[in-house]
């Protein structure tokens, strides 16, 4: 089994930085067999959608929707099984929880940024941004 664990969320004005963390953690086979990670967020009422997602093997893909292009940067360190994702130029719609994902599988460019392809998720962290 594999936990993951995010930190760094907070509370920022518009045009502020975060920049959130997720370190995975579990017995040493179940951690080496992730192929593809992700930064999912959710807002209140709304479907939780991705924001940053990145192959752990190929090189580090990454993948971003238009909403954060330019502004998210998500990174990988691969000796400390963590990811990370650096949000800058915040603004008052980026507020959510945000929640790290990952999965077993290689990355399906296709599909990656849908929910039901990754099975290990952290508890999430909050991020606010006021105007």
């Amino acid at each position: 089994q594999v936990q993951l664990v995010e930190s760094g969320g907070g509370s920022v004005q518009t045009g502020g930085s975060l920049r959130l963390s997720c370190a995975a953690f579990g017995d040493t086979y179940s951690v080496s067999t992730i192929r593809c990670m992700g930064w999912f967020r959710q807002a209140p009422g709304k479907v939780r959608e991705d924001v940053a997602l990145i192959d752990i093997d190929s090189g580090g893909s990454t993948s971003y929707p238009d909403s954060v292009k330019g502004r998210f940067t998500i990174s990988k360190d691969n000796a400390k099984n963590t990811i990370y994702l650096q949000m800058n130029d915040l603004k008052p719609e980026d507020t959510g929880m945000y929640y790290c994902a990952a999965s077993p599988s290689a990355c399906a460019y296709s599909f990656w940024f849908q929910t039901s392809f990754y099975i290990y998720w952290g508890q999430g962290t909050r991020v606010t941004v006021s105007s």
